[in-house]
């Protein structure tokens, strides 16, 4: 069997071998509009397409290779996943509003319809449309956010009228990470509670979740946060449960039938609500490194679905355990500074909890703060036995970063 992996790109790049391990060729096409911020491995396909916009010629090529899957592996890849899928007749997903999969407001719209718990929601490309919204609906504050983008990008929270016309003039001015214009902001009443995020994989409408985790946050500003920590959740946790159930709804609200999804959700104190749903797999979290944790991991589960679709659809797949306490963190600068050499990041590398550290930027580098994960220098692990333990290595790592980690003559 054959499987086009849509921009193998970031986590996606683990998804070559992990396809090979189950007897499955990968190759790659690759879309118009990638992430900018993430690479690929070249090496890891024998063919490798750029789609150039005709999607029959580029559908004509699958068939002639003999493709029997079709995945997409980040947000980028999404709707031409689908559409090549579609086009020819392989397991994909529902095909009644493709566009809900990475439109946020139809996505919303989309999960409203099924009967689940949302966000009040308002989508103009005109500011002046929605302020009105936003004062007609009198509570504060209010969410802006680009409809097509990922990974906080351009995320703002607005206090007041000046804020939204603010922020939406930010939006309109900037590219999406996949480098296409924002034509339309969303706007959206802030959800207060816990965040979570629910991976999954999926066959022929059967979903199996892989993990939850929950979502620590970082102020940048008064208008900006950033994901900065996450960690693994029971999965028998009550909270974790409701989640968990409230995900398969997104999912079947959103016709994901087949691969793999991410849904980040907010445990509000009314219940679960959801935040967004990519139709992909989920983040920068490490194969390897997140089964030491789980005993499983997402990559690994995709390529097994695929291979061997009976193992999802006949309820075989593994449900996750937590092994040890984990946590992931993303590197934070909180103001302009270098990448450190070897040497300076000694300090961290030494502490007791350190697992693994990744650092996205040349050494020496000079980088800006800060402000969402495109301008985050890299990401680590920490796991320890004791918790205590942990959440004192991770508050180090965080001294550190403020008091000199990053200047130059640290």
């Amino acid at each position: 069997m054959k499987c086009a992996i849509v921009d193998a790109y970031g986590i996606g790049r683990f998804l070559p071998a992990a396809l090979r391990r189950y007897g499955v060729e990968p190759l790659h096409v690759r879309s118009q509009f990638p992430d900018v911020h993430l690479s690929y491995e070249p090496a890891d396909f024998e063919t490798d397409i750029q789609h150039s916009g005709d999607l029959e010629a580029t559908a004509a090529r699958l068939r002639e290779l003999g493709v029997g899957f079709v995945v997409a592996a980040m947000e980028s890849g999404v709707l031409l996943a689908d559409a090549l899928s579609a086009a020819i007749g392989t397991p994909g997903n529902g095909s009644s509003d493709p566009q809900a999969r990475r439109d946020k407001h139809r996505m919303v719209r989309a999960a409203e319809r099924a009967g689940l718990a949302v966000a009040d929601s308002f989508a103009s490309p005109a500011a002046d449309d929605v302020v009105a919204w936003a004062e007609t609906r009198g509570q504060w504050p209010v969410v802006l956010k680009p409809v097509a983008s990922a990974g906080m990008d351009n995320v703002h929270f607005c206090h007041d009228s000046k804020d939204i016309r603010a922020a939406h003039a930010s939006i309109r001015a900037a590219t999406d990470r996949y480098g296409r214009a924002n034509e339309t902001a969303l706007a959206q009443g802030f959800l207060d509670g816990d965040e979570y995020f629910v991976n999954t994989v999926s066959r022929e409408g059967k979903h199996h979740i892989v993990e939850i985790w929950r979502y620590r946050k970082h102020r940048i500003d008064s208008n900006r946060s950033m994901v900065s920590n996450e960690h693994p959740v029971p999965f028998n946790d009550p909270d974790a449960k409701q989640v968990g159930e409230y995900a398969l709804g997104v999912l079947d609200a959103l016709e994901i039938r087949n691969g793999a999804a991410h849904t980040e959700i907010m445990q509000t104190a009314h219940g679960p609500v959801l935040v967004e749903c990519g139709a992909r797999l989920g983040g920068a979290h490490l194969p390897d490194l997140v089964t030491r944790s789980i005993g499983t991991n997402q990559v690994d589960l995709l390529a097994l679905a695929i291979a061997r679709p009976e193992e999802v659809t006949a309820g075989r797949l593994p449900t996750y355990q937590l092994l040890n306490h984990v946590r992931f963190m993303n590197l934070i600068v909180p103001r302009d500074g270098v990448i450190p050499d070897e040497a300076g990041w000694e300090p961290v590398r030494s502490l007791e909890s350190f697992l693994e550290l990744v650092v996205t930027q040349p050494t020496g580098k000079r980088i800006e703060r800060t402000v969402d994960l495109a301008t985050s220098p890299g990401y680590m692990y920490l796991s320890n036995d004791q918790p205590d333990r942990l959440e004192a290595d991770y508050e180090r790592v965080r001294e550190l970063e403020r008091t000199g980690l990053y200047q130059p003559n640290h």
